[in-house]
Parts: structure tokens; C-alpha cells; sequence
């Protein structure tokens, strides 16, 4: 183990060591480790390739559900959302019989490392792509905290920082760009040339990976953008630490079409209408390009059903990988169990959940579908631009260890 006794702080249950250089990590929305290969092998990447054979190269598991709020808060906490308490990107508020966005701190339930990073005296930065993550991410941390979104409206008072535009040299991109994403890369190589943060938290937005399988010319210009960011951040250098909240597959039937399973219909048609309810964690204000579909939904019953009765019937439909009742799901994918349905339901790799066709405008697909949400988009790159000596690799990786590597293994 890496015996070093230099200053460390203690969060959630793990120990950090400060760093001793400046530190990046990267949360890469939606990187399906093939994106990387695929690019690498096509001579897109030369900066992940010399990290390839140099640095320490693993997979690792995400947060289920596969979506991005709830990863993201394991990657900055270090535990997985039964601790933290974000379980989706949406939810059913119980309390006030409201479905809501899980974006306001008031879900957060334990504090996050940033935050912690700042009050031990460090200099942070953080850049989202979208703003939706903004508040949650930096809560309670002092430093830099803007999103690329709404670059233009960061102050000096809230975010840490003005005149971003100007610094960053670009203008403010489009939501639904590939132009988001590397706002944040170019925000993170500004910030550390002119402030050198010691800690800088990059995230990017999916929109790219939804729309471009790997391997395609879309997708492999988007790694070689950021291939180039990531290069200058290693010249000036930076700890790297390179992980993703989810991967992506097509989720499409033979002839292209989306594969999807209205699983509001169907309860409809079984117990009458608007008697069970049920949420897409996946939905947040950006559907253009996923229609709100992903591939895990959880269901909230009325009493008279009999819960068990009910995922026996959810299991013979034709599409559904997992069928789980609220112990079950929080059990095996650690999620607090007050913050989901009766039932948890994950669908296979290529097919997603709707609530009912009449909700679901898929009018503005450009492309076959492309989502997430479900077990087979758990598996997610963990790469580090170092040799890490002291790492026990018998142990499961998670994304959220992404930190513990960075902070902690590097030599």
C-alpha cells in the first residue's frame, strides 16, 4: 500500500491524500470504452495512446442507473447514490406527489469531495457542460464552478468567475453540439494555464455519443478534439484521471426503428389507466436526442397490487432484462430505497422504456436511436496518465474510485 504520510482528509467514509500536483479528472459523458479503442486504432488519439502503453489503463463499473446525475454525485462523493442520495436524473417526490428534477441540492445527502478539497484550503475548478449539474457539483465548494451552457451568465459572485467567454476565447455554444463539450475542455486548459488549480473537475455532456456510434467519422473527431485538450493538460503537468458516468448502445430494432417498451400502456391495459405510475429517471430538460428513453424505469404501484404478482407478469415481457421490487434493486445496485418505485425494471441492451407512445415525441431523431440507462452500459473506462504502484486491481473498480486513484496511488 503507499505508505507517503502526507496531508490527507477523510470523506464519506474514504481517505484522500492531498495532491502533489496539479489534478484533472474527467467524467467523459457517455464514453463506451470502444470509443476510445476505435479512436486509437484509427490514429485519432496520439495522446491516449502514449497514456495507453505508459499510464494505468482499467474498466470499471457505473452507477446503476446508467444515467448522468446520479454517477456524476458518486464520482464527486466516492460512494454510490444509497449514501448520497441521487438516484436519477428525475424522480417521484413522494412527499409532495410530484414528479420533479433531481438537480436542486436539497436531494443531495451527503458532502462531496470538491467541497471538501476547498475547505482544506485547495484551489478547485469545476466546468459541467450542462447546467443542470452545476449547483450539485459545486455545493458548498469555494473556487470556480460554472457550466458551458450558461458560460455567459457566470458572475464573479456565484460561479467564482466572469467574463468566461472572453477568457475561453469561444462563444457560447449550443446545447446539442459537440461545440458544449469542448467548451469544457477549452475552459479546463484556460483555467490551469493562467490559475493552476490544484483539483479541476471536467464534464462533458452525451450528445455526440448518442448520435455516433464508435468507430464512425462523427465520433472519432469528437475523441480527437479531446484527445488534444488532454494532451496540453498532461504538457503542463497534470495528474489526468479519466473515467465516464455511462456508456451508450444502439437501441433500435432491425429495420432501425427505436425498440421500445411503453410501460405505461402496459399497466394501463392491466390495471386501467393512471393506476400505477411510472418514471423515466432518464428525463431531464434535453430529449432531443434520446426522447426521454432509456433503458431503466422504476414503478410506483397502487396498494391493492400485489408487488411480487406484478414483476412476475413484467417478467414474461419480451425486452426486459432485470425485474426487481424496491429491496431487491436497492440491494443489488446500492440506491436508497425510500427514492424508488415498488419495482425497479431494466431493460436489455437494445431496447429502451417509455411510459406511453402518446408521450414520447421521437419526431426530432435525426439518427437511430442511441441511450442508456440499463446493466449494459455499466461498463466505463478508469485511466489515469500514471503508473499507480500501489493499486490492488483484485478488488471491483468503480467509476466513483476515480478520486481514490488519482489522489491516492499516483507516485
Amino acid at each position: 500500500m503507499n505508505t507517503d504520510k502526507s496531508p490527507s482528509l477523510s470523506v464519506n467514509g474514504r481517505s484522500y491524500q492531498l495532491p502533489k500536483h496539479p489534478t484533472v479528472v474527467v467524467c467523459v459523458d457517455g464514453c463506451e470504452p470502444d470509443y476510445l479503442a476505435q479512436a486509437v486504432a484509427a490514429g485519432q488519439m496520439p495522446w491516449l495512446k502514449r497514456t495507453l502503453a505508459h499510464g494505468t489503463v482499467l474498466v470499471a463499473d457505473c452507477v446503476i442507473p446508467s444515467f448522468t446525475n446520479p454517477n456524476n454525485l458518486s464520482i464527486v462523493t466516492g460512494v454510490p447514490p444509497s449514501v448520497h442520495g441521487i438516484c436519477g436524473n428525475y424522480l417521484f417526490d413522494t412527499a409532495s406527489g410530484t414528479e420533479v428534477m433531481m438537480n436542486d441540492v436539497k436531494w443531495l445527502r451527503a458532502p462531496t469531495l470538491l467541497a471538501a478539497l476547498s475547505d482544506a484550503g485547495l484551489k478547485l475548478a469545476v466546468v459541467t457542460a450542462k447546467d443542470k449539474l452545476r449547483e450539485l457539483l459545486g455545493h458548498k465548494m469555494t473556487g470556480i464552478c460554472f457550466s458551458a451552457e450558461k458560460a455567459d451568465q457566470a458572475t464573479l459572485a456565484v460561479n467564482g468567475i466572469d467574463h468566461v467567454l472572453a477568457l475561453v476565447g469561444k462563444p457560447l455554444p449550443s446545447v446539442y453540439s459537440a461545440d458544449l463539450s469542448e467548451f469544457v475542455f477549452a475552459a479546463g486548459v484556460k483555467l490551469m494555464q493562467i490559475g493552476r488549480p490544484d483539483v479541476m473537475y471536467l464534464s462533458t455532456t452525451d450528445y455526440i455519443q448518442h448520435k455516433h456510434a464508435p468507430g464512425t467519422a462523427g465520433a472519432n473527431a469528437f475523441y480527437a478534439m479531446m484527445d488534444g485538450y488532454l494532451g496540453q493538460l498532461d504538457d503542463m503537468g497534470c495528474v489526468i484521471a479519466l473515467t465516464a458516468d455511462h456508456g451508450m448502445n444502439a437501441k433500435t430494432a432491425m429495420d432501425g426503428t427505436p425498440e421500445v417498451i411503453y410501460l405505461q400502456d402496459w399497466f394501463d391495459a392491466w390495471l386501467g389507466a393512471a393506476q400505477a405510475r411510472v418514471i423515466l429517471p432518464i428525463t431531464d430538460p434535453y430529449v432531443v436526442h434520446h426522447g426521454a428513453l432509456g433503458s431503466y424505469a422504476t414503478v410506483y404501484l397502487p396498494g391493492s397490487v400485489d408487488v411480487t404478482d406484478a414483476c412476475e407478469r413484467l417478467r414474461q415481457v419480451l425486452g426486459l432484462e432485470l425485474v426487481l421490487t424496491r429491496a431487491q434493486a436497492a440491494a443489488r445496485f446500492e440506491l436508497p430505497a425510500d427514492r424508488i418505485g415498488d419495482i425497479v425494471v431494466v431493460s436489455e441492451r437494445s431496447t429502451v422504456i417509455g411510459t406511453s407512445a402518446a408521450r414520447h415525441d421521437l419526431s426530432a431523431l435525426e439518427v437511430p436511436l442511441r441511450s442508456h440507462g440499463g446493466i449494459s452500459e455499466q461498463r466505463v473506462p478508469l485511466i489515469v496518465n500514471r503508473k499507480l504502484p500501489w493499486l490492488n486491481v483484485t478488488r471491483r473498480l468503480r467509476n466513483f474510485d476515480v478520486f481514490d486513484l488519482a489522489l491516492n496511488h499516483v507516485a
